[in-house]
């Protein structure tokens, strides 16, 4: 008997303590899950704030997935891409494209008429010609033909293809067409922050309410860390890569960064990198990086892209000419000055001023 008893209460501690395990697992404290992938030519993470790491890691892939999917509808490296196709027709047919590749293209030729040309994406008629990539600077150290600056001759014929205005578009059939041949398009100034809109969208369907989507310079944050809000910062354009000059609380809006830092090399004292101005076709000289807050990445990518070609002065004018809401921007401009709109200065935090350099 005095067995028997001892049995059953062992048997209903371990049930007790299985019980507890199971309500411990199920009542976890939320905390940060980080998930990474490449995708679209940059790094891509995932951050959510949440005690389900099943179904966060499900909904990263599903992310990963879903970034995936687009680079290979709006890709130029790829032959088969929907907008490769586009750029082989040139001259000489329409091609039809899915409705989200027609969405991008829509936008930035929007874009392209409200900054009067500043954002364009026949800037695509450079590829090749302009040669960027991460490892620029330890190639030019080299002395590596890579960092090779373009003949001006050659630069001044790929302008003569460049204009928005030549790109025919079809809202029902859905077709796209460049009416001259050579010309080119490229959508890897818009086409990141319209995919981390898409996959935002794909989180929230999913339940979750606390993460950050980044894919290179365009990031979205939603919700909160608990009861702490999510705080991202602003690289310094010419400190280390993990180095950061000012930090800001976010929540529930993109906060993207273009820099001249990201794809570039410096050549006999001179910077060169990757955003271009499609009026000269040289890097835009007006700032060292540009941070936009925005309501979407959509917005954030695109605008970014024209804040940093025209620079403090020139951007604030079209921010108010395009009545752009709920849009605020920090610029570090050439003389590494810092500018930010009213809308953003109470929040953000400088650490310090940026560092100088070339």
């Amino acid at each position: 008997m005095i067995v028997r008893a001892l049995g059953s209460l062992a048997c209903a501690i371990g049930a007790w303590a299985a019980l507890a395990t199971t309500s411990a697992i199920a009542h976890a404290a939320p905390a940060k899950l980080t998930y990474s992938d490449h995708a679209m030519g940059t790094n891509v993470q995932v951050w959510f704030w949440t005690d389900k790491e099943a179904d966060a890691a499900q909904a990263a892939a599903a992310v990963f997935t879903e970034m995936k999917r687009l680079d290979l509808e709006m890709t130029t490296w790829k032959p088969e891409s929907e907008v490769s196709k586009i750029i082989a027709a040139a001259g000489d047919k329409p091609i039809a494209v899915s409705d989200e590749t027609y969405q991008v293209i829509a936008r930035a030729v929007d874009i392209s008429k409200r900054s009067n040309g500043v954002f364009d994406i026949t800037v695509g008629a450079f590829k090749g010609l302009w040669k960027f990539d991460e490892d620029m600077d330890e190639a030019c150290a080299q002395g590596l033909p890579a960092c090779k600056l373009p003949d001006p001759a050659d630069v001044k014929k790929r302008l003569a293809l460049i204009g928005w205005r030549d790109i025919v578009m079809d809202p029902a059939k859905k077709t796209v067409f460049l009416r001259r041949k050579g010309m080119s398009i490229t959508l890897g100034g818009i086409a990141k922050g319209y995919a981390v809109d898409k996959c935002v969208a794909l989180l929230k369907t999913r339940g979750f309410t606390d993460f950050m989507v980044q894919a290179g310079g365009d990031m979205y944050v939603a919700g909160s860390k608990g009861d702490a809000p999510w705080v991202v910062g602003i690289r310094d354009p010419r400190d280390q890569r993990d180095q950061m000059f000012a930090l800001a609380p976010v929540k529930d809006h993109s906060f993207s960064t273009s820099g001249d830092y990201e794809r570039g090399f410096v050549k006999d004292g001179v910077r060169y990198h990757h955003i271009l101005d499609p009026h000269s076709g040289q890097p835009a000289r007006a700032s060292r990086s540009v941070t936009i807050r925005a309501k979407d990445a959509f917005t954030a990518d695109a605008w970014s892209k024209v804040m940093f070609i025209d620079g403090p002065t020139l951007g604030k004018k079209l921010i108010a000419e395009n009545r752009l809401d709920d849009f605020e921007v920090v610029w570090v401009d050439d003389n590494n000055d810092v500018t930010m709109t009213p809308g953003i200065q109470k929040d953000l935090k400088v650490l310090h001023p940026p560092k100088p350099g070339i």
